[in-house]
């Protein structure tokens, strides 16, 4: 994005977001997050949704994904969430709690955004413009490599609800085949988005 921030969405500029990222993460996650960024905006601009807060909550999608176990039960615990979080993990945590550390650390409060963060990871039921672009992109970025990401790469360009119906039931059955465990949530978004 060439574009400066308006500061509508994030009290400051592209370049100090960035900075804030990069140090609350690993080079290879950070190369991931632009990636993701990267594949936002043109799915943003394929839908005609605001790039700005596309590119923010693609920036900040894994802003907490390298954090600690104790610090998301901390968070959890603080915020008083959901109790049942604590009996998952990093997967879960890093977009559901990961949200409120983005909003206290980062002064991010647009709720679209925010949302977007607590969905990328699962989906949910109800998905606005927002959590299907960032839920998209993190799966079809140039750096994955799984079997089929072309296809999935063609649908998201071309129809985004395709394209997250897509990943959701390729994601559980990956799950499935490697007899992992499924969050029950994901269950209800496959059964909205998937089931016809």
């Amino acid at each position: 994005m060439n574009e400066e921030y308006s500061q509508k969405y994030f009290p400051g500029t592209r370049d100090e977001l960035l900075n804030k990222v990069r140090k609350s993460v690993s080079d290879k996650r950070y190369q991931h997050i632009l990636g993701v960024e990267k594949a936002a905006i043109k799915l943003a601009k394929n839908n005609n949704y605001n790039v700005e807060k596309a590119s923010i909550a693609a920036l900040v999608h894994d802003y907490a994904k390298e954090r600690n176990d104790e610090e998301f039960k901390q968070v959890v615990i603080s915020k008083q969430l959901d109790p049942d979080l604590l009996n998952w993990n990093n997967f879960i945590w890093h977009g559901v709690v990961g949200a409120e550390i983005i909003k206290d650390e980062l002064n991010i409060k647009d709720g679209e955004i925010l949302d977007a963060v607590r969905k990328h990871t699962i989906g949910a039921e109800k998905m606005m413009v927002l959590d299907k672009i960032i839920y998209v992109a993190d799966y079809v970025e140039d750096g994955r490599v799984f079997p089929d990401v072309n296809i999935a790469r063609t649908l998201a360009y071309s129809n985004l609800n395709d394209a997250v119906a897509f990943e959701i039931k390729h994601t559980l059955e990956y799950l499935i085949s490697t007899n992992g465990v499924v969050y029950p949530a994901a269950i209800l978004t496959y059964n909205k988005w998937v089931v016809k």
